[in-house]
């Protein structure tokens, strides 16, 4: 317990947090999570009024309204980026190209901020043309960031990554008050589905497979058994052949019965 902090912060605080947050969203928050843990959620108790982080975690474990969101929201990492891990772009591209005219159906299940949806559906309409038939399902647990993405409006500095010809083609540059902003063309955002989905929870709303699914940088968060759980249900959501993506530090090769590696950090579905 560190002097001079605002709440008391203790061991068993912390413990009561990784089995909170484990249960509902399947991060496992390993115990060198202390520092970032107590200044995220230090918010809430400011917001709901609690003196105590005690208080404020028997009071959400008593109560089943949208503070539970806003832990949630506290306690997810947003890193995000256009483009992030080029090379799968590339084999996206290729993967579109080998059936132009097929109906194709994508899954992005760590929207974030939304520059990745973008991304894939800026790879989509370069790959396909502005007419082809391909609808993108992005997804995430944290409604904040999801209801940025659906807005599209981003600061210069955050689209430097995209070629001047890619921001002319598919971004509004903003005027007046909305100087130094660019928000994204209405034929990308109306390629995309946003919607809040949990990946440990066993109710995704999906009724048709998806022909790729994006899960980058998300596994990380999960211990193995999650993992596997994770893996098992986008296998079922998936069509047979089709292409899983997932970060640059996730290996699966202990899923060898669901997915079979295809490339760096690529993998198809058995």
């Amino acid at each position: 317990m560190a002097q001079g902090r605002e709440f008391v912060w203790t061991n068993a605080d912390f413990a009561r947090v990784q089995a909170l947050i484990y249960q509902r969203a399947g991060i496992s928050l390993h115990d060198g999570k202390h520092a970032m843990v107590y200044s995220r959620l230090s918010r809430r108790l400011r917001d709901t009024g609690h003196t105590s982080f005690h208080d404020y975690l028997s009071w959400l474990e008593t109560h089943d309204g949208p503070e539970w969101q806003e832990f949630v929201n506290a306690l997810t990492t947003n890193l995000t980026a256009f483009f992030r891990e080029q090379h799968h772009f590339e084999i996206f591209a290729s993967h579109l190209r080998s059936k132009p005219s097929a109906n194709w159906r994508v899954w992005c299940n760590a929207a974030s901020t939304g520059e990745e949806p973008y991304s894939i559906v800026i790879t989509a309409l370069e790959a396909l043309g502005a007419n082809a038939s391909f609808k993108l399902t992005a997804s995430d647990i944290d409604s904040r960031v999801l209801a940025t993405a659906a807005q599209g409006i981003y600061r210069l500095d955050s689209v430097k990554g995209l070629s001047p010809e890619r921001l002319q083609k598919f971004f509004l540059k903003g005027k007046g008050g909305n100087a130094g902003m660019v928000r994204a063309k209405p034929e990308l955002r109306r390629a995309i589905d946003f919607m809040s989905v949990n990946l440990i929870r066993d109710d995704w709303p999906f009724k048709e497979p998806f022909d790729v699914v994006f899960c980058r940088n998300v596994m990380i968060y999960f211990d193995a058994p999650t993992q596997r759980r994770v893996l098992e249900r986008i296998h079922r959501v998936l069509k047979p052949g089709g292409m899983l993506f997932v970060g640059h530090a996730e290996n699966f090769s202990e899923s060898k019965d669901l997915f079979t590696l295809r490339g760096k950090t690529v993998y198809e579905r058995r």
